[in-house]
């Protein structure tokens, strides 16, 4: 597979520090968490990561249970990366998770070092990588102590298998004391990764937006979409190709109710009247708002991703258009 030239790929993209740190991001990344398992088509994985590279699109994340089955996802990637990406693999952002469940018996998920350690051993051999670029814990762990979860993803980055930390769906309190153990341990924990979109404001409300501003980390927001509904995929009723119709796990049929639709063409006619589509709307959006560095899109073909990529250039709203989106959405989200 050949590439467009490097100086065009990265003329596209205006990328973004992740909070104080020296890393930058894409402010469009490309997540794995659908349509990379084993009921996706391999060759339409290739094509996606293909197109999401010639379009500047420098990062890609996963997680240990991005499937189905859990695994495959990384699999999927690990195969792509070797036999089409490896010369840029220095040109590349790759991070995964651990934390939800994987295996039987008791160190199976969670957050404790046997758990995280092992976890991260399986990653990289599903991936064929000696590192991960960015490795997170994925949830909070109610049982385990902070301390030990902390300590074990300061050891991986100590061993060579991840350059960078991340915390995934933390709240701010856990976020400023896990941040706090960090520091002690002088480890480099930049990126914290939440749900975030114009229907879903709990970042607002759980502290970690305000908590990762104040201590200078980034942000990527998955799901900006809200798992298609925003964007006009729903707008005439469900198709049967969709998300709804052929997975069901994280959308079902009761979540695309008529007012979620109402609500949507309500923010499409904003959208058409800036010039973007409403999913290029939904992702300036979230990405307009400090501390948020990139946002996360899933697809099902690449012509979506060239679509969202789109959003990038025009990211400025008016007050009148932030307090329309404003009113649309608390209907619905009551945030």
């Amino acid at each position: 597979m050949s590439f467009i030239a490097s100086e065009r790929r990265y003329q596209q993209m205006d990328y973004r520090r992740l909070g104080t740190s020296g890393l930058k991001l894409p402010p469009i990344s490309l997540g794995l968490w659908h349509n990379f398992g084993d009921s996706g088509h391999y060759d339409n994985m290739r094509k996606m990561c293909f197109t999401a590279f010639d379009l500047g699109i420098t990062h890609f994340d996963l997680a240990d249970n991005y499937g189905p089955a859990p695994g495959a996802a990384e699999i999927n990637f690990g195969r792509i990366l070797k036999e089409e990406l490896a010369a840029y693999r220095d040109e590349l952002i790759i991070s995964t998770k651990a934390g939800y469940l994987m295996w039987e018996g008791p160190y199976g998920d969670f957050g404790s070092r046997k758990h995280l350690m092992s976890g991260l051993v399986q990653s990289l051999k599903r991936m064929k990588l000696d590192y991960v670029d960015i490795f997170y814990h994925h949830r909070m762990d109610p049982e385990t102590p902070l301390e030990e979860t902390m300590l074990a993803l300061s050891d991986i980055v100590r061993q060579g298998k991840a350059l960078y930390i991340g915390l995934s769906n933390y709240n701010g309190e856990t976020l400023q004391k896990a941040e706090a153990i960090l520091r002690e341990l002088r480890c480099p924990f930049v990126i914290c990764q939440n749900r975030y979109s114009i229907f879903d404001r709990t970042v607002h409300h759980n502290g970690v937006f305000d908590m990762a501003r104040k201590l200078g980390k980034g942000m990527i927001v998955f799901s900006p979409l809200a798992q298609g509904l925003l964007t006009d995929r729903y707008l005439a009723g469900i198709p049967e190709d969709s998300r709804v119709r052929t997975d069901g796990r994280f959308l079902n049929e009761t979540r695309v109710t008529p007012k979620v639709i109402q609500q949507a063409a309500a923010l499409q006619r904003i959208a058409q009247a800036r010039g973007q589509s409403l999913a290029q709307m939904a992702l300036a959006w979230v990405l307009q708002k400090a501390p948020v560095t990139s946002a996360l899109i899933g697809a099902s073909k690449p012509e979506q991703i060239a679509d969202n990529v789109k959003a990038v250039r025009c990211l400025d709203f008016t007050e009148e258009e932030l307090r329309a989106i404003d009113r649309i959405a608390f209907d619905e989200t009551d945030a």
